[in-house]
């Protein structure tokens, strides 16, 4: 197996606790012993929860929740979600990383977290990869007052590792791991989505084999895995004994080929038909709207309803369209079907719709069961919607329906990310 080990030097960053460290920051509070939580109170407990500072999580409150969830006996400091000063904060941050490393060695994988190979860096800073992870991380603290982890590894898997189960309980939180920690430090986690990759179902779909730790899955028999879970198995597998080919160079490449648009919404309230096909309209119009920016058609759309907490489940299918579309009514269609399929007359609070399969725009072919004439007057109505929603703003001008109580393209309009801008 060691053949397959790479043997790089990776930096793994996460900005502890993001959205409400930036507000900690922006009030000189010390995100360790303030109660702080990043929510829109003004909308009552119902409100989704999008962060907490560390120290209400040494306390137990989940980062992810609802704001009548949070215990009601401590002194909370609410502060309503400002993306765009969050995005200012994490573009910053992506600026501080490039005065360390060149861009083909940064992969920016979320908001709060990247990854950096520094590997032909030793030698140019004449530093170890723990002095350096030190020195990126004071820089990021000295710039911008905000908290950071790391976790170092060979490869890109043992980097995140070591950032998750170990860096975040280190006194200067960094952690480093090699392929000879694997036993040590790897193979005890219990439960199994302990580990990066490992969702709640994939530990049900292990635990029937009496897999409960990840050494248990390192030792299992591969042909097996493989079997019951296809390349997801044999994938498993290696990253249990810490392999994992990908490099940042080969996620850079793979992320800019395999492109998709999507668009998710968590609802306020419950929803029903038919007020809920006003909601999956809008969002069709959005999604579409991106194509056309980016001058693409998608091929294949996805489609997802999740229901209410009490009820739980949901359903998330896709459906290849006759050809690649970038047309509203085509993708809409396309979603009512799944709908109709699979909807189980449950209340509906989350609904995804995305498109992959994307190529370039490109002669569109009429098939004799469509009104070409209708095709083309909506394709271009769209085109003229786009130009004024981009001269004059997202809500310059929207359907009829948006004036309809169901509708939330105006809200949604003014916010980023799904919060307020």
């Amino acid at each position: 197996m060691e053949e397959y080990k790479l043997h790089r030097h990776i930096l793994c960053i996460d900005l502890k606790s993001f959205y409400a460290s930036v507000e900690c920051a922006l009030s000189n509070l010390d995100p360790f012993k303030t109660p702080l939580v990043v929510a829109d109170a003004s909308r009552g407990g119902g409100s989704i929860v999008l962060a907490v500072s560390p120290y209400l999580k040494t306390l137990g409150v989940p980062s992810r929740c609802r704001i009548h969830e949070i215990p009601k006996d401590l002194p909370i400091i609410f502060r309503k979600p400002r993306m765009t000063t969050y995005l200012e904060y994490s573009t910053k941050i992506i600026e501080i990383y490039l005065k360390f490393v060149s861009e083909d060695d940064l992969y920016v994988y979320s908001i709060d977290e990247a990854f950096l190979d520094i590997t032909e860096y030793l030698n140019y800073y004449k530093k170890t990869d723990i002095e350096i992870a030190k020195m990126i991380l004071d820089t990021i603290y000295q710039e911008t007052k905000l908290f950071a982890t790391c976790g170092i590894g060979p490869n890109m898997l043992m980097s995140k590792l070591a950032l998750d189960i170990e860096s975040k309980k280190a006194p200067d939180f960094i952690a480093k791991w090699t392929y000879e920690d694997i036993p040590t430090k790897l193979w005890p986690v219990s439960p199994l989505s302990e580990m990066w990759g490992i969702g709640h179902n994939m530990e049900r779909n292990l635990s029937r084999f009496g897999l409960e730790t990840i050494g248990d899955i390192a030792h299992y028999d591969l042909l097996t895995l493989k079997k019951n879970f296809g390349i997801l198995g044999e994938e498993l597998y290696y990253h249990t004994h810490g392999i994992d080919m990908s490099m940042i160079q080969q996620k850079k490449a793979i992320r800019a080929v395999s492109k998709s648009y999507g668009s998710g919404q968590t609802l306020f309230h419950d929803y029903f038909p038919p007020d809920i096909f006003q909601i999956i309209l809008e969002m069709v119009d959005d999604v579409t709207r991106r194509l056309r920016l980016h001058k693409k058609v998608a091929k294949t759309v996805h489609f997802g309803i999740g229901y209410s907490k009490e009820v739980g489940g949901g359903f998330g299918r896709q459906v290849s369209l006759d050809q690649p579309s970038a047309n509203a009514s085509v993708i809409y269609e396309a979603c009512l079907d799944i709908f109709r399929k699979y909807y189980e007359d449950e209340p509906i609070r989350r609904v995804h719709v995305s498109v992959t399969n994307l190529s370039e725009s490109h002669v569109y072919q009429f098939s004799l069961f469509e009104n070409a004439e209708q095709i083309i007057k909506e394709h271009n109505l769209h085109l003229a919607v786009d130009e004024l929603k981009f001269k004059f703003g997202r809500n310059s001008i929207n359907r009829a329906s948006s004036e309809f109580e169901s509708s939330t393209i105006k809200a949604r309009n003014k916010m980023i990310g799904g919060h307020h801008a």
